[in-house]
């Protein structure tokens, strides 16, 4: 197939795709509240914060950080009282950043960046500190997260940072192996409705490593107000002992979790031996697809692994977006690629690119697409091999059981061909306090005609259509849904986005849908830069 993105035409000759450099540079932070100028309306019920995250400052001193990922966070508010809209930010004051700052270089090691020794040190101590394990960065710019009613900005590191949302002030940084024997844990934890929190974090050992599946309770107890009480209730054993599976996020319906276990495996010795070799950690992560997809499914309440063995071809999935039961099958919806180059081709230098050089970028990428998986929950040993086990009469999602027992999974694509022409989607977002584990019928994300978002999509599952906004030159991030008072259908509400473009000219703007017909009710303009972020959340006031 062509390019999936636009071209636009003059005179017979392409267009190559716009830089988006400005996007993906150090930008000054907006500790004081400055107003927003609003266009159109914010409605008068939507009083809260969006707050969001991402990487704000690529470079300390005359070090520079290689990939997107590394850049340290910096967190944004718009608040949203009234119809009025304020807006500030702050570059998370995590441990990383004061040490980085004090020295002028980069001392804590990140993703795609290694650290590189003190250059005052003689050659000997130079030499020495290449033994010596590398420290964790605690810089988290992936997440905001919710645990017992506090915020907690999260990244995949064995470490959180606690944050005020309305001063965005660093208030305690919390280690989870503390807690419990995880190194680590997502940063997209769910939650069932009474505020019980859902995540999974790895364990590393001489043992090997494995897969835990933590729950936090929702309420504050005596020994204080962070992730006490937190437990692991089950451990799922890595197919490979010293090169577990990379995962971002997991699937959960009202009664199971759902892990999937994807051939993008991270190699344990050689994030051991990187600071001596002179590697970054994403030089351990590998795409395998001689290893096809295995998704593991557990039981919330008793912890129990369930003994179905269910496989699919390999891909990648960075994010879900919504799972649930029906008829005794667990049905999962993932944005899913067919190769893991996007790790890799995230590195600034790529993002920086311009013309040719920019588009061969992209096309190097594989695109996400929305999949529904379906799994069988209880299939008997006499049931018939090589016939489909789903009895789902909307789903042409098969599930085959083999000759050896396990059942093969083949994915329905939820999404029209016109997709294809919106460089597929990413970033999903649900109506999530309604339809979280229920079976849902809108979700809404990011097209990615660049290599960042540059349009704002609405998909119907059921009907296979899509609706979308896009403004030339303005590159919107994830789409969050904010429901309206009182409303009972699924698309009732309104769906926020901060909308950045690189042009000096024009102003960024926190844009307001109606996510009933995707049509613009408003925007607040923000006189400031701001870089391409991650992710984030909307807080009632």
């Amino acid at each position: 197939m062509e390019n999936t993105y636009q071209k636009n035409v003059t005179s017979g000759k392409r267009e190559n795709l716009p830089c988006i450099a400005p996007l993906v540079t150090t930008v000054e932070e907006t500790p004081q509240v400055i107003t927003a100028q609003v266009q159109g309306h914010f409605p008068k019920w939507l009083n809260g914060y969006l707050l969001r995250t991402g990487p704000g400052k690529f470079e300390f001193g005359k070090d520079k950080y290689n990939h997107w990922f590394d850049g340290m966070a910096l967190l944004h508010q718009f608040k949203m009282e009234k119809g009025t809209v304020t807006y500030k930010s702050k570059f998370l004051q995590s441990d990383t950043y004061k040490v980085n700052s004090a020295h002028n270089r980069i001392v804590i090691s990140e993703f795609g960046t290694l650290a590189l020794p003190d250059p005052c040190k003689n050659v000997f101590e130079r030499f020495m500190s290449k033994f010596v394990l590398p420290a964790m960065t605690d810089n988290t710019s992936v997440n905001y997260v919710r645990y017992k009613g506090d915020y907690y900005l999260s990244t995949e590191t064995n470490f959180m940072n606690k944050v005020d949302i309305e001063t965005l002030e660093k208030t305690e940084k919390v280690d989870w192996s503390k807690f419990i024997a995880v190194n680590g844990a997502t940063a997209h934890p769910h939650y069932d409705p009474d505020g019980t929190a859902y995540n999974m974090g790895n364990s590393y050992g001489f043992h090997g490593s494995c897969y835990n599946i933590i729950r936090v309770p929702p309420e504050k107890i005596d020994l204080g107000e962070t992730i006490h009480g937190a437990q692991v209730i089950c451990s799922i054993a890595s197919a490979e002992r010293m090169k577990p599976s990379y995962y971002h996020s997991f699937g959960m319906t009202r009664n199971y979790i759902i892990f999937i276990e994807q051939p993008v495996k991270m190699n344990l010795g050689k994030f051991i031996t990187s600071k001596i070799l002179g590697k970054t950690f994403s030089d351990g992560i590998s795409w395998e697809p001689q290893y096809n997809t295995r998704f593991h499914v557990v039981d919330k309440h008793t912890g129990q692994l369930l003994p179905g063995i269910y496989y699919s071809k390999p891909f990648l999935s960075f994010h879900q977006i919504n799972a649930f039961e029906d008829q005794d099958c667990i049905v999962i919806d993932l944005c899913c690629q067919d190769n893991a180059k996007s790790l890799e081709v995230y590195q600034l230098q790529n993002l920086r690119k311009t013309g040719e050089g920019l588009d061969q970028v992209y096309n190097s990428v594989a695109r996400s697409f929305p999949r529904r998986f379906v799994l069988p929950l209880n299939v008997s040993l006499n049931a018939p091999e090589g016939q489909n086990l789903s009895p789902l009469s909307y789903s042409s999602a098969s599930a085959v059981k083999q000759a050896d027992g396990k059942i093969w999974c083949s994915y329905e694509n939820l999404y029209p061909e016109d997709l294809e022409a919106e460089g597929g989607i990413e970033f999903p977002q649900i109506n999530y306090s309604q339809f979280n584990g229920q079976k849902y019928r809108f979700f809404y994300g990011c097209g990615f005609r660049h290599l960042v978002g540059d349009s704002l999509i609405k998909v119907d599952v059921e009907n296979k259509t899509l609706m979308v906004w896009r403004k030339d030159g303005f590159y919107p991030s994830e789409p969050v849904f904010v429901p309206a008072p009182g409303a009972n259908e699924e698309d009732g509400g309104v769906i926020l986005s901060v909308v950045i473009t690189p042009n000096k000219n024009e102003s960024n703007f926190l844009l307001i849908l109606d996510a009933k017909n995707f049509e613009e009710l408003g925007r607040a303009e923000v006189p400031v830069q701001m870089p391409y972020g991650f992710h984030g959340t909307f807080v009632t006031l």
